[in-house]
């Protein structure tokens, strides 16, 4: 039995007779077959008194009552289809086939991120001042993404059951059994052998002791962290950074100071405070040299590995439920605010890298410092405001600015890489008189260091 209480509904306490008054509810009687009633005042509904109480029969001279008849209501319930529209027909996985193949180990290597290391560490072999041979180009290329592969598909092996935790990762070949693990590992065993062998053959050692370290710091140091330190993304960030070093390292660039392969700096023309540097440490730094420096190694890892903050932890901030859904030990999981603390520090790091070291180093010119300072007040921007409102949308607008800023600074580096000249390249300038002006450049240097 419903009440209307001047246009609000009020289910009664009971099936008896109550008392109304406009001071409040003294006495009401109505039939039974009256199913709703109307109420003319706004008052709390009481029991009605007994029938043995003396003032039950008083009726307060005030009182109004209009009495009325409604309708019974038909509640018909909603029509509803099964299973509702969202909801997709379960579907058999289909056999593994020849034809099949290629894209389940493409889903392994995880295509994308394998051929974003592919290109990075191409920018290393691009950026190096010493000469890179066809053959020693495609080695670097092909064994850093048969290593990316092994470190891959060894990582989804070993992270099955909780990339069934998370949304974003339950598609995954080895999630819905699209492929065994025994066959993922025996795909990891070959190219994790075959990645190794190929920078051993057609690049260096050296090269290829690299790749093996960044199979096992990812698949081996930084998987198994993921779920107990939030230290993880700094292995991970030390794991993207490697790969640009592969490629300084292919062309037999060195990574550590000695005597024979000193570090070289180059200072801007307005500004000789390095000589001084060099007075100290005569062996092992030398003034506006050959820019085949240990430096610019270091100066490449650098800019990798502070990359990976802003990029990834904006990412992780967007993922977060998926990351707590499987358990990983995350900073925008533990610590959001903290998170994009980490994002603006190695944003800030990121400008001083490219308007100092980077030239510095002679990797590129010091014209490389302005054409840079706006990516970088870009990227700055949105780290900030990502910094003050660690929230959805400033993550996503960081995210994407990050993606396009590290293909930019890349190309923008070649551009200004340093021994390179344009304007030979387009024609304006004859290649003879810059030879003549190289030879004398040389000429100088090393009447400088003797």
């Amino acid at each position: 039995m419903l009440h209307k209480c001047q246009g609000l509904v009020r289910p009664t306490l009971a099936p008896s007779s109550l008392r109304l008054t406009r001071t409040g509810i003294r006495q009401i009687s109505y039939s039974r077959s009256a199913p709703n009633v109307t109420l003319t005042s706004q008052e709390a509904i009481q029991p009605a008194p007994s029938s043995s109480d003396p003032s039950a029969s008083q009726v307060h001279p005030n009182s109004t009552l209009n009495e009325t008849k409604l309708p019974p209501v038909t509640i018909t319930p909603p029509t509803t289809t099964y299973p509702p529209p969202h909801v997709t027909e379960y579907k058999p996985v289909p056999p593994l086939t020849l034809a099949r193949l290629p894209k389940i180990y493409m889903q392994l290597s995880k295509a994308r991120l394998t051929t974003l290391v592919v290109l990075t560490a191409m920018s290393g072999v691009a950026l190096s001042p010493l000469p890179a041979t066809l053959p020693v180009l495609l080695g670097t290329a092909a064994g850093t993404a048969l290593c990316s592969a092994t470190a891959n598909t060894l990582n989804q092996i070993a992270e099955v059951p909780f990339d069934a935790q998370m949304a974003r990762t339950r598609n995954r070949p080895l999630v819905r059994k699209a492929i065994t693990p025994l066959h993922a590992a025996g795909f990891a065993a070959v190219t994790g052998v075959a990645g190794p062998a190929v920078l051993l053959t057609f690049v260096n050692p050296l090269t290829a002791g690299l790749g093996v370290l960044n199979i096992v710091l990812y698949s081996g140091i930084y998987t198994r962290m993921k779920r107990t330190s939030i230290v993880n993304t700094w292995v991970g960030a030390v794991v993207g950074a490697i790969p640009p070093v592969m490629g300084w390292t292919a062309c037999n660039g060195r990574l550590w100071p000695s005597p024979t392969s000193p570090i070289e700096l180059f200072p801007p023309p307005f500004l000789d405070f390095t000589s001084s540097i060099a007075s100290y440490f005569p062996d092992l730094v030398h003034i506006a040299g050959t820019a085949d420096s240990p430096l610019g190694a270091f100066t490449l890892f650098m800019l990798l590995f502070s990359w990976q903050f802003p990029h990834f932890n904006s990412l992780a901030h967007l993922v977060r439920t998926s990351y707590a859904q499987g358990g990983y030990k995350m900073l925008p999981v533990t610590d959001p605010k903290k998170n994009a603390l980490v994002s603006l520090r190695h944003t800030a790091l990121l400008a001083g890298l490219c308007t100092v070291l980077t030239p510095l180093s002679g990797l590129t010119t010091w014209a490389f410092a302005a054409t840079s300072a706006l990516p970088n007040a870009m990227l700055l921007r949105h780290a900030w405001r990502f910094w003050r409102r660690p929230g959805d949308k400033e993550a996503r607008k960081l995210w994407h600015t990050s993606l396009w800023w590290l293909p930019v600074i890349l190309g923008l580096m070649m551009v200004h890489k340093q021994g390179t000249s344009w304007s030979e390249w387009i024609g304006l300038v004859e290649a003879e008189k810059h030879n003549e002006k190289e030879k004398e450049q040389e000429v100088a240097t090393v009447d400088k260091n003797e």
